[in-house]
């Protein structure tokens, strides 16, 4: 088939242009883009089968939620370049923006109270899908830290720190250690446990981290990711903060079909593919420099690992 009149026909659809911006913006499930649109889901749909077959969006089921992502970047772009440059913005732009940012605040508001509920069980939770030594173990491996002594990590950020477990476990490796989650009460209990341990602990927003741009050298993202509402931007609010040859080192599962997580344990995505996370760490200025795969739980644990390009000043000096 032609492909640009099969781009064009797509998107010869008022309904159809307001998807494409809407997930321009974020991913978003068949659900929520039916509450933004006002529209039934088998409506929007039919909209998305179309857009999809015209390679603008792509569509990915997890579970029993269908969620909806941009397509390639060679189809996307030229397109994304025409509509921005064209500087139209209509009243249902404004008023879809604004209904996004409502579906957006939802998903932030029931993530954060679940784990207020669930903070002191937290650790037990996680260890019920997840071999914590052996996992931790990995992690250290692949930043490094696994021999004698192990090498210093600069800068350390945990993103999502929950109760301190990652500081607990490599604050010492570094130069300085912050840690910044969003839960009043996790926090409290991360005080408590890292008591006395040179590590900072702020209250924040993993969308916006209180840290200036290229202010750390490895972050971290342990079993945070499948809780976020916009898993790309969380990449990319990282990418932000780390300096020339930063690392980001996510631990999370690989997708799976475990629905019940949603509603039981406030998943918000039913893991991650590869493809996926290499993507994010494309577009958000990183190369995949590792991928690990560990099985043998009830869920199978990946670790993947993203590096900026560039190297750091010291670095160049040390040399």
């Amino acid at each position: 088939m032609d492909r640009p009149l099969d781009i064009f026909r797509a998107l010869a659809d008022a309904t159809r242009l307001r998807i494409l911006a809407l997930v321009r913006r974020m991913e978003l499930s068949v659900g929520e883009l039916a509450q933004v649109l006002g529209q039934s889901q088998p409506r929007v749909s039919r909209h998305v089968k179309i857009l999809a077959d015209a390679g603008l969006l792509e569509r990915r089921k997890e579970g029993s939620w269908v969620f909806v992502a941009l397509g390639r970047a060679e189809v996307i772009g030229p397109i994304a370049a025409a509509i921005d440059g064209w500087g139209s913005t209509d009243h249902w732009a404004v008023a879809d923006a604004a209904r996004l940012q409502a579906v957006r605040a939802d998903r932030t508001a029931a993530a954060a109270a679940w784990f207020e509920a669930h903070a002191r069980e937290w650790d037990a939770i996680r260890s019920l899908h997840v071999a914590d030594a052996e996992v931790e173990a990995a992690m250290a491996a692949v930043l490094g830290l696994d021999g004698e002594g192990g090498a210093p990590i600069g800068a350390l950020l945990d993103i999502g720190t929950g109760t301190g477990r990652m500081l607990e476990l490599f604050g010492d490796k570094a130069r300085t250690a912050v840690g910044v989650d969003r839960s009043s009460e996790m926090l409290r209990l991360a005080r408590a446990k890292l008591a006395g341990r040179p590590v900072e602990l702020r209250q924040a927003d993993l969308y916006q981290l209180p840290l200036a741009d290229a202010a750390a050298d490895v972050a971290i993202l342990h079993h945070v990711l499948h809780f976020t509402a916009a898993p790309e931007a969380a990449i990319a609010e990282a990418a932000r903060v780390l300096g020339p040859g930063g690392r980001l080192l996510i631990a999370d599962f690989l997708a799976h079909d475990r629905e019940e997580l949603r509603a039981r344990e406030g998943h918000a995505r039913l893991g991650f593919a590869d493809a996926q996370v290499a993507a994010w760490f494309a577009a958000a200025g990183l190369q995949t420099a590792r991928v690990e795969t560990l099985e043998g739980g009830e869920l199978t644990v990946k670790l993947w690992l993203g590096r900026k390009g560039g190297v750091r000043l010291r670095e160049v000096q040390a040399a």
